[in-house]
Parts: structure tokens; sequence; C-alpha cells
């Protein structure tokens, strides 16, 4: 009884708190109208005081809206839509993905064949994760099925469209298709043990890898070397197109460009990461350390004297040895080599061959004195002697 009486008492002094609030004014505000100032002697409803449009009485009237023409804006799209379709003329570069009748590899298809893979070789880490021990090799299984039946056709593809293009073929029909994807499926137990030994360099070499998994949890050079080692072999089997696609994403993700055509050894570490460009024709031995912003590029391009554009395929990247270490934003330009055990400098410039064991670092860099200020006395800019 005395919860309830007191709830009652709450409640009323609520409400005498509402009516006095609504009894207050606003500052500044008009008194309210009463209903009965808005009715007139013989009962008609009065319309409130305020602008003549918003009393009903004549007055200003909004202006009318201007509308377009009825046909402009489909006369607009249609001619941009005919200049989009129309041909490129550009020797190399044809009107859309579409040629002869022939499509290019789906670059989403083959970004989910990466990501399935990548569960297979890693199982726990990426993808499916609710398996068992009983149900790995089954999960497993389906996996790698279904991916060689996606990659299979995206080989296709490419393949037919580069015949198409070169030979003017419009039904060609390469027979390597299945062999291809069958050489590369017994390739991918050793991608997955040089995975696991650049994922082990990292743990080794980085003391901020706190246990031996974050790597591949967490490090984006084992992304950048999971996309690379899978391409890599399908670059080796003559595979167009789809090796850089497979790159590229991974350029995309984590800032590390390397072109499939690199050859790269065994324990490879990047650390960091970020602007690394790993040039076509490097050769990279084991055990490398690489840090950000390295470039292993190219000094200059050979130019085909009947083109007179640049020659295509030839080395022209540097050779890096075993167990050299490269530190941040040092840049490597030409077919050098780097001999085994070097360590090159951060922003050391080199464009020549260094023997094994070499240490080359860039000069020092040195204070440079503020400009005096108005008024300062020699002692206050020379420090006093």
């Amino acid at each position: 009884m005395r919860g309830a009486k007191h709830k009652q008492d709450v409640e009323a002094q609520v409400a005498a708190a509402d009516a006095r609030v609504d009894e207050v004014p606003l500052e500044g505000a008009p008194a309210p109208e009463s209903d009965a100032a808005l009715v007139g002697a013989g009962g008609e409803v009065k319309a409130p005081d305020g602008p003549a449009e918003l009393r009903g009485e004549p007055g200003l009237e909004l202006p009318e809206m201007p509308r377009p023409e009825p046909r402009s804006r489909e006369v607009d799209v249609r001619r941009v839509v005919e200049e989009l379709c129309s041909p490129l003329e550009l020797p190399y570069m044809p009107a859309g993905r579409r040629f002869r009748n022939m499509l290019l590899p789906a670059r989403h298809a083959l970004i989910e064949c990466v990501d399935e893979l990548r569960s297979v070789m890693f199982p726990g880490y990426f993808g499916f994760r609710e398996f068992r021990d009983d149900t790995l090799k089954y999960h497993a299984g389906a996996t790698v099925d279904r991916v060689l039946y996606q990659l299979q056709e995206e080989i296709r593809r490419a393949l037919l469209y580069i015949e198409g293009r070169v030979f003017e073929k419009e039904y060609a029909k390469p027979d390597q298709t299945e062999a291809i994807t069958d050489a590369f499926l017994r390739r991918l137990p050793d991608v997955r043990w040089k995975l696991a030994l650049d994922a082990q360099a990292c743990y080794e070499w980085d003391p901020a890898a706190f246990i031996p998994e974050a790597p591949i949890f967490c490090y984006p050079n084992m992304n950048a070397m999971i996309h690379y080692r899978l391409a890599h072999e399908l670059h080796k089997l003559g595979v167009p197109f789809i090796p850089r696609i497979i790159t590229e994403h991974a350029h995309t993700l984590t800032g590390i460009d390397i072109n499939p055509g690199a050859e790269i050894g065994e324990s490879f570490f990047v650390d960091h990461g970020t602007g690394v460009v790993i040039g076509q024709t490097c050769i990279i031995g084991d055990r490398v350390r690489l840090y950000q912003g390295v470039t292993l590029g190219a000094r200059s391009f050979p130019i085909d004297p009947r083109t007179q554009r640049p020659l295509k395929g030839i080395p022209r990247h540097p050779i890096v040895e075993d167990d050299v270490v490269i530190y941040a934003e040092a840049t490597i330009l030409g077919r050098v080599t780097i001999g085994r055990g070097s360590i090159i400098g951060a922003n050391v410039l080199l464009t020549r061959s260094v023997p094994a064991g070499s240490k080359v670092f860039a000069p020092p860099s040195r204070p440079v004195a503020a400009p005096p200020e108005p008024g300062a006395g020699p002692e206050e800019t020379t420090g006093g002697g």
C-alpha cells in the first residue's frame, strides 16, 4: 500500500510540473490565440494572421519551376552511348572485353580461386573453419575440385583469347588447358611448403611477431606471397593474363608489387612491405630480406629498331643472391648482381654489381644550421663560439 501511494504522489507531482511548463510562454513568442478568437461571429473559421499566401488571400504566387525539354536527356544519352561504343582509333586498344566473340578471364572468379586455395594450404586460418581432423580431407578435396573446375574455364578463355589475337583464329581450341590445370594441381604441395618457409622467416626475423601464426593471419607480405607463388606457377606453365591479374590484386591489397615472372627463392621476408617493387626478370635467392620501399627495377629499356618501342621479355632487373638484406627505400636498377650475404643500406641508389659480403650505405645526412633570427647577436646564432 505504501508503494502504491508513493507512486501516485510522484505521478501527481510530474503532472503538476508539466502543467506549469505549458503555462510559461517562450521568450519573444506571441501569445497563443484562443479557439474563440479563430471563430467569427457567424460561426465561420477565420485564418490565422500571417503571409497572404498562407492565409489563403490573393498575394504572391510561387513561381513555376521550369521543366526540361522532354527529349533533351534522351538525345544526350544516345549520343554519349554512341561515342562510348565506337571503336577506339588506337593500334593496340580494342573496343571492349570481347574480341571475335571471345571473352577474357573473369577477375572476380580468379580472386575466389586464390581465396579457396589459400584456405586449403592454411586450413583454419582462412575461409571455412568449422571442420574436424576427420573432415579436413573432405573439405580440401571438395575445395580443390571446385577451384580446378573454375580455373580450367578461366585458363581456356585466356588461351582462346590469345590465339584469336595473335594468330587470327576465331575458333582456336587449345588442347593444353586440361594438361595445364593438372600440372598446376601437382605443384600445390610444393607451393604450400615454400609458403610455410616464408611464414617461418617472418616469425624468425621480425621481433614484433609474438606467435608463429601471426604472419599467416596478419602480415601483408604473406598475403602477397600467397598470390605471387600461385601466380608464378601459372606463369611458368605459360598461362597468359591470369598470373598478372592475381598479383595485381595482391598489389592492390598490400602495396607490394611483385611481377609473377620474377623468380624468388625460399624463406623470403618483406618487412612492412608498402612500396616494394620487384620487376619481371628479377632473380632472388634464398633467405633474402627486404624492407619497405625497396625497388628492384630496370635502369633502361632497349629499343626495338623496327617498332621504336621497348623490347619485351629481355633480362633487365637485378639478381639478388642468397642471404642479402636490403633496407628501406633502397633502389637497385638494371641487370646487376648483389653478391651473397651483402647488406644494402637505406636510401641507397645502386646501378652496378657488388661482390659477395659487400656493405653499401648512403652518406649520412648532415644537420643544416637554421637561418639567424632578425636582431640576434653573433653569440646567439653561433652558439657562443
